[in-house]
């Protein structure tokens, strides 16, 4: 498995689950064109191109371009990398049809090529990633969730890192994981109390 210290950034569901087998990094979801209007999820890869950097991973296809230059255009400072994937006829298993072009998306590459794009475009296993030690135990123990002042908590947490205020607790968890240790976030929830 590689470890990546940049979020990736991928089209759909499907390609999030096959990336998941390879690499150990956070997996952002555009749902394909929904990220034109996703503001939310545009502000979360922004923070990330800002912070750890973000590699784009879309299709090869003309909306994968589109998607691709999209988030490009959107995210203005930061590092962006892209990764590309060779042009392959067929079909993805899970479907009874190719997509419009006949290509391969990134769910349907195998690990072979996938690790390969990786190379080409310089992204190998990364050396500084951090341990994943917050859980949802700990965001329990922090009074980050499951107490009457939580959601208010989490808020003020949130708009003092500079992340979205509308994100899933999930999401949150993923995200903290890449900017701190739990003995951080326990600190900063602490001052956060007394302010």
């Amino acid at each position: 498995m590689i470890k990546i210290s940049q979020a990736i950034i991928v089209e759909g569901k499907y390609d999030k689950i096959r990336l998941s087998s390879l690499v150990d990094a956070v997996i952002i979801v555009t749902n394909g064109f929904g990220i034109f209007k996703d503001k939310e999820k545009l502000g979360l890869i922004r923070y990330y191109s800002r912070t750890t950097g973000i590699v784009i991973l879309t299709d090869s296809d003309s909306a994968g371009r589109r998607i691709r230059g999209y988030i490009k255009g959107a995210v203005s400072d930061g590092d962006v990398r892209n990764v590309y994937i060779p042009d392959i006829f067929g079909k993805e298993k899970r479907k009874t049809h190719p997509s419009a072009e006949g290509k391969l998306g990134v769910e349907g590459l195998d690990t072979k090529t996938l690790t390969e794009a990786f190379a080409k475009a310089g992204i190998t296993s990364s050396t500084d990633v951090k341990a994943h030690d917050i859980t949802r135990l700990t965001m329990y123990e922090l009074g980050l969730s499951g107490g009457a002042e939580s959601s208010l908590l989490r808020k003020k947490l949130q708009k003092k890192l500079g992340l979205p205020e509308l994100m899933s607790a999930s999401a949150l968890i993923e995200v903290l994981n890449t900017m701190m240790g739990s003995n951080e976030l326990k600190e900063t929830v602490a001052a956060l109390r007394e302010e």
